[in-house]
């Protein structure tokens, strides 16, 4: 162990931290499968076609559903079949937006309570690798979902998602123990770049199987069941790797023994921490601002594929190709960012991503329909700035934490990263009802990137790392 820049904190050697560092961007890569192949493709396409199935079924053996035959007039039947949960009657091309609050809201109950409890056990390396294969054999089992049992889908949706959300935290919390301050920038956009490739690698995989799969004598569900395997098992296998190479560092944190005293501590780390966060007001000040931006970033990079499709006019080729040239440009993004966060420093080249990020999104608006071409490069330009924004906040965020706190406070940020996602899509879909035209609800969404340039500018983020008294970086 060494004294970094004469703080108290205290960091592996260079050797072990090089080590730990290497292991610890294989998690990026392992879990970002989740989110891309999960989450973003395959999982509302698939659970959607399955509770539509089931309300057709259920009309035929229960009489009266507002739902069509096949035979109906040509009926949407992802719109006007209807499913029950506890009595309440939804269309099930809702199921897919409930499911993603539902998860939401779980993850807001239980991941902070999860950190406050990583922060105090010894054994933190256990915990992530709980929550990573937890979420690995949840989304291998949403394979086996078939026919009408979109229940199941849902429930095992709803674990992969906390297994996913706790350990992207637990893995976050890693960063001050295995970097110091000048590397941690370098550290995070490596994994972020890291990620990106790794889940464009199985997306590319996964894409292949599903548009060959009549060749292949699969149907188009078979192949999405075959996609939530081949993502569990990518997301378990490697994360064998961090596995072996990370190591726990808490030191003895209270006098709590066995799982329940380390829970009820967890609960008292917890009201503690929140009560206390009014302490470091900067921190929070850094917080708010990136809530607002990754709010933007989050909404572009959802709604790019609805506006490809109902304002561009692009089929289903053209938009499986822009979802992967995101994915490997977002790695050369994230590699580009840190080698310009050595420069200038994270504070300074997050300004140059945000104003990149104006420039991009206000193209989107000038892109023409039917321009493939154009359509490509916009893609080009958000993948460039989709990850690095994003990595260099997060181990900008991790400077700003008080010692000993790390997963309390990434469950904080992730968990305000979600709680705050609905004002974008808000803002989006009002503009877009009120005009008519998803052009001037794309363009909207610059304000997002406004607001965090100026609040960005005005955050003084070395006098909140020295505040919690971290260690400062040279370049900020």
């Amino acid at each position: 162990m060494s004294v970094v820049d004469g703080s108290p904190e205290t960091v592996p050697s260079a050797p072990d931290r090089r080590r730990e560092q290497s292991g610890w961007v294989w998690y990026d890569w392992a879990n970002s499968v989740f989110p891309t192949s999960v989450v973003t493709v395959f999982g509302s396409l698939y659970l959607t076609a399955i509770a539509a199935d089931a309300a057709i079924a259920d009309k035929a053996l229960n009489g009266p559903n507002p739902c069509p035959s096949d035979g109906d007039g040509g009926t949407n039947k992802l719109v006007d079949c209807q499913i029950a949960v506890f009595g309440l009657h939804f269309q099930a091309g809702s199921l897919w937006g409930y499911l993603l609050a539902t998860a939401t809201i779980i993850q807001v109950l239980i991941v902070p309570l999860l950190g406050a409890i990583a922060d105090r056990t010894q054994n933190k390396k256990r915990m992530l690798a709980v929550s990573a294969f937890g979420g690995a054999t949840a989304t291998v089992l949403m394979s086996l979902v078939s026919g009408t049992n979109w229940q199941l889908g849902v429930i095992l949706f709803i674990l992969g998602n906390i297994g996913y959300g706790t350990s992207v935290v637990i893995y976050y919390s890693f960063i001050p123990e295995i970097a110091t301050a000048d590397e941690r920038d370098g550290l995070s956009t490596r994994g972020w770049a890291f990620g990106y490739l790794g889940s464009g690698l199985a997306l590319l995989i996964q894409l292949v199987v599903y548009l060959a799969h009549d060749s292949l004598g699969l149907t188009e569900g078979n192949a999405a069941q075959v996609a939530f395997l081949l993502s569990g098992i990518w997301w378990a296998a490697f994360t064998l790797i961090p596995l072996r190479r990370l190591k726990d560092h808490q030191r003895p944190h209270g006098q709590e023994r066995g799982p329940g005293g380390v829970v009820l501590g967890g609960f008292r780390e917890l009201k503690n921490t929140l009560k206390l966060a009014r302490a470091y007001p900067l921190t929070l000040a850094f917080l708010g601002t990136y809530l607002i931006y990754t709010d933007g970033i989050a909404t572009v990079a959802n709604v790019s594929a609805q506006y490809g499709s109902e304002e561009l006019n692009f089929d289903e080729t053209v938009l499986i190709s822009t979802i992967l040239i995101v994915q490997f440009v977002a790695f050369v993004g994230g590699v580009l960012h840190g080698v310009v966060a050595r420069r200038v420093g994270a504070k300074r080249t997050i300004m140059i991503s945000l104003t990149v990020w104006l420039f991009v999104v206000g193209a989107a608006y000038f892109v023409q329909a039917g321009q493939a071409l154009q359509f490509y490069m916009l893609a080009a330009g958000i993948g460039l700035v989709l990850g690095g924004t994003n990595a260099l906040s997060r181990s900008l965020f991790s400077q700003m934490v008080p010692p000993g706190k790390e997963a309390q406070y990434f469950s904080i940020y992730e968990i305000g990263e979600r709680a705050t996602s609905w004002m974008g899509p808000l803002l989006f879909a009002a503009v877009a009802g009120a005009t008519g035209s998803y052009r001037p609800a794309i363009i909207s969404l610059v304000v997002f990137f406004f607001a965090g340039l100026v609040l960005m500018f005005f955050v003084p983020v070395r006098k909140a790392i020295r505040a919690v008294g971290n260690p400062e970086p040279k370049l900020l």
